[in-house]
C-alpha cells in the first residue's frame, strides 16, 4: 500500500510526471539505436564479436554499452569516449591553471571546459572508431562473414559511430535537463541493467539443470547479492563528520555564540574513479596483444598480456587491488585538500572544538581523511573484485559482473540519486517522501 500511495504522489506533481516520461521516451530511443547496425553489417555475421564481448575485459565495454558493442550498432562506442575525456579534463582542472582559473569562473568556465570535453570527446571517438571497425573486420572474418571493405566503409563508419556517441551524449544532457537525475550516469546504469534479466536467466536455467540443490543454491546467491549490494550503499553512503563551531562575534581569542555544523568525509571519497583509472590500465595488455584471434601465443610477451587480461585470473585481480589502493589515495590526496579546508574554516571564523586553528586543523583533518581512506579502499578494492569470486563459485559469468566492480556501484549510486531527486520534488510539494522515516542519501559528486 506504501508504494500505491508513493506512485499516486508521483502521479499529482504535473512535473514529476513529466519528467519521468521524457526520461522513459529517451532511454527508449537510446535502446533502440542499440540494436541498428552499422550499414553493411548484418547481425548474422556478428557470432564471433559477440563471443569475443562473452568473457575478458571486452565483456565490461559490452555491459557499459548495453549490448551495443557486440551487436556493432551505430552507438557501439557508447557514452565511455565522453567519460574518459572527463576523466582527462578533470585531471588538467588539477594540475592546469588555466582549467583551475576556469573552474573559478563559475557557469561560464564551466561552459567553456564542457565545450573542451566535446571536443576532446570526438577527438577520442576519431581515434578509437577506426580501432573498433579493426576489431570488428577481424571476429567477422574469423567466422567466415563476409567484411565490408573499402576506406569508404571506414571512413563512413567511422563518422557513424562519432555522431552515435555524441547523440547519446546529447540524450543524457536532455535527461539531465528535462528529465529525472543524472542523465550520463543514467544512460551507463540502463546499459548495466539491459544486461541483467538475460544474466539471471542463464544463472537460473544453469542452477536448475544440476542434478539436486540448484534452486537452494541460486536463493543463496541472492542472498549473498543482497549483502553486496548492502555493502555498496555504505560504501557510497558512508562518512565522517567532523564537528565545527562557527563563531558569530569574536572578543579577543574567545569566541561567543556561534552555530555548529559539521564536514561531512566520505569513507570513500574517490568514489570509482580509482576502479576506472585502474581498468583503463589493466585495458592495455588486451590493447597490445591486438583484438584478432590469430595471437602468437608461443611469443612469452604475448602469454603474459593474455593473462593479464583474464578478468577472472590472479594476476589480473591481484594488479587490480593494489592499483585501486593506490588509485583512491592519489585521488583522494588530490581532490581533497586539508590545508585548503583549514585556512577557510580560519576565515569563516569556524574551528573543531578542541584544535586549535591554521595547521593543527589541517593536520587533525588529513589525520582523519588517511583513517578513512586505507580502510575504504579495501573496501572499494574487495567490491572491485568480487565478480571474480563469484565465477570461482560457480556462478555465470554475465550474471557474477553484478557482485562487484564498477557496474554494482554506478548502479547503487545512480539509483541513490535518482531516488533522492524524487524524493524531494515530493517533500517541496507538502508529500510523504520515499521512506516513513529518514530520507534517502545519495552520493556526493560524480562518476565522471
Amino acid at each position: 500500500m506504501r508504494v500505491v500511495e508513493i506512485i499516486k504522489n508521483i502521479w499529482k506533481i504535473e512535473d514529476l510526471k513529466v519528467r519521468i516520461f521524457v526520461t522513459f521516451i529517451l532511454v527508449m530511443v537510446y535502446r533502440f539505436l542499440s540494436v541498428v547496425t552499422l550499414p553493411g553489417v548484418t547481425s548474422t555475421s556478428l557470432g564471433g564479436l559477440r563471443a569475443q564481448a562473452q568473457g575478458g575485459l571486452m565483456s565490461l565495454l559490452d555491459m557499459f554499452s548495453g549490448g551495443a558493442f557486440s551487436n556493432a550498432s551505430i552507438v557501439a562506442l557508447g557514452i565511455m569516449p565522453y567519460i574518459s575525456a572527463s576523466i582527462v579534463i578533470q585531471l588538467l582542472a588539477i594540475v592546469v591553471p588555466y582549467f583551475q582559473k576556469l573552474q573559478r569562473e563559475g557557469e561560464s568556465g564551466r561552459r567553456k571546459i564542457n565545450q573542451y570535453t566535446r571536443y576532446l570527446t570526438l577527438l577520442v571517438l576519431i581515434l578509437q572508431a577506426p580501432t573498433y571497425l579493426i576489431n570488428l573486420n577481424v571476429q567477422m572474418r574469423s567466422v567466415g562473414s563476409i567484411v565490408p571493405g573499402g576506406m569508404w566503409f571506414t571512413i563512413s563508419s567511422t563518422i557513424i559511430l562519432a555522431a552515435g556517441s555524441m547523440f547519446v551524449l546529447w540524450l543524457g544532457e536532455r535527461i539531465t535537463d528535462k528529465g529525472i537525475g543524472n542523465g550520463i550516469s543514467f544512460i551507463i546504469m540502463i546499459g548495466i541493467v539491459a544486461r541483467l534479466p538475460q544474466a539471471l536467466t542463464q544463472e537460473i536455467i544453469s542452477k536448475l539443470s544440476e542434478a539436486s540443490g540448484g534452486l537452494v543454491v541460486f536463493l543463496l546467491e541472492i542472498v549473498i547479492l543482497l549483502v553486496v549490494i548492502a555493502g555498496a550503499i555504505l560504501l557510497v553512503q558512508g562518512t565522517r563528520k567532523i564537528p565545527v563551531q562557527y563563531a558569530r562575534q569574536m572578543i579577543g581569542n574567545r569566541q561567543y555564540g556561534g552555530v555548529r555544523q559539521y564536514i561531512p568525509l566520505k569513507v570513500n571519497a574517490a568514489n570509482v574513479m580509482p576502479i576506472i583509472f585502474a581498468q583503463a590500465i589493466m585495458f592495455i595488455p588486451i590493447s597490445l596483444i591486438g583484438f584478432g584471434s590469430n595471437k602468437n601465443t608461443n611469443n612469452w610477451l604475448v602469454r603474459i598480456f593474455t593473462s593479464l587480461s583474464n578478468i577472472s585470473g590472479f594476476w589480473y585481480n591481484f594488479i587490480d587491488v593494489v592499483l585501486i589502493i593506490v588509485f583512491t589515495w592519489l585521488y583522494t590526496a588530490i581532490t581533497i585538500n586539508p590545508k585548503q579546508i583549514a585556512e577557510d574554516l580560519k576565515r569563516s571564523n569556524g574551528f573543531v572544538p578542541g584544535i586549535k586553528p591554521g595547521k593543527k586543523t589541517a593536520e587533525h583533518i588529513d589525520s582523519v581523511m588517511s583513517k578513512l581512506t586505507f580502510p575504504g579502499s579495501l573496501f572499494l578494492a574487495l567490491v572491485a573484485i568480487m565478480p571474480a569470486f563469484a565465477k570461482m563459485f560457480g556462478i555465470q559469468q554475465g550474471f557474477a559482473s553484478f557482485f562487484g566492480g564498477t557496474s554494482l556501484l554506478i548502479l547503487v549510486g545512480v539509483v541513490l540519486d535518482t531516488l533522492q531527486q524524487v524524493e524531494s520534488r515530493l517533500l517541496s510539494r507538502h508529500y510523504d517522501g520515499l521512506l516513513h522515516s529518514g530520507r534517502v542519501k545519495g552520493r556526493t559528486g560524480q562518476f565522471y
